[in-house]
């Protein structure tokens, strides 16, 4: 984890906004504060953050949707609403769209700071848990994580974000079977019919690029997953 979680607050009430930014910023958290779902996603994308607080009713984009696109963009990204729309239907859609919690306006910022805690806390445990490595040598290969570079003969070639995810799990795993339904998961935060096929592309992909040192293979393993497999 880095020395400061970072927070991004989207929170059309300029007077609460500023409130719980000082607050946050009090309590040593790094935070940006966006007032419109178009602008908080702006935010989202040219950002790095570890946590996002979004409000429902915002203007030009509202929160669920807004809460929608940043899982499409990265599916583990926390977050949790803070909101006037106190209805169980309200709720339930939030919970369903896979915030972290639903906290109805108005609330106790001690509260809030609680529940942000709990949060960053399993953050980083599950940081501590990450193996440490970043670059890993694959027969000839070497992929960089990082940087999202596969190097081979000394030249380097950036690969998508999830090429990049996938194949740091084949390395993990390199020589041990990699569960599909638990990779789909862990990549996308879900599993379906749909993404299993996307990952399936992907797998496609990364074959291709490793195809040059045959020593190096990703087989399948069937109905369970595929294999790294890097012969000496």
């Amino acid at each position: 984890m880095k020395d400061k979680i970072s927070i991004l607050i989207v929170e059309d009430d300029l007077n609460l906004g500023f409130l719980l930014l000082d607050f946050l910023q009090g309590e040593g958290f790094d935070v940006k504060l966006s007032r419109d779902g178009m602008a908080g996603f702006e935010a989202y994308r040219n950002g790095k953050f570890d946590l996002c607080i979004l409000d429902v009713m915002l203007p030009r984009m509202d929160g669920f949707a807004l809460a929608k696109k940043i899982k499409e963009t990265n599916p583990k990204m926390p977050f949790l609403f803070l909101t006037a729309k106190s209805l169980k239907a309200d709720q339930m859609k939030g919970f369903n769209l896979g915030a972290e919690d639903y906290i109805t306006k108005p609330f106790d910022e001690e509260v809030l700071l609680c529940r942000i805690n709990v949060i960053t806390r399993r953050l980083e445990k599950e940081a501590e848990k990450q193996p440490t490595t970043s670059r890993f040598q694959i027969g000839d290969y070497v992929f960089d994580y990082d940087r999202q570079e596969l190097q081979f003969n000394g030249k380097a070639k950036r690969i998508t974000e999830k090429e990049n995810e996938i194949l740091r799990l084949l390395c993990i795993n390199k020589n041990k079977i990699l569960k599909r339904e638990e990779a789909v998961t862990s990549v996308y935060g879900k599993f379906d019919y749909f993404l299993g096929r996307s990952f399936d592309v992907f797998i496609s992909r990364l074959r291709k690029m490793l195809s040059q040192d045959p020593r190096v293979s990703i087989d399948n393993v069937f109905k369970v997953g595929f294999i790294l497999n890097e012969k000496n």
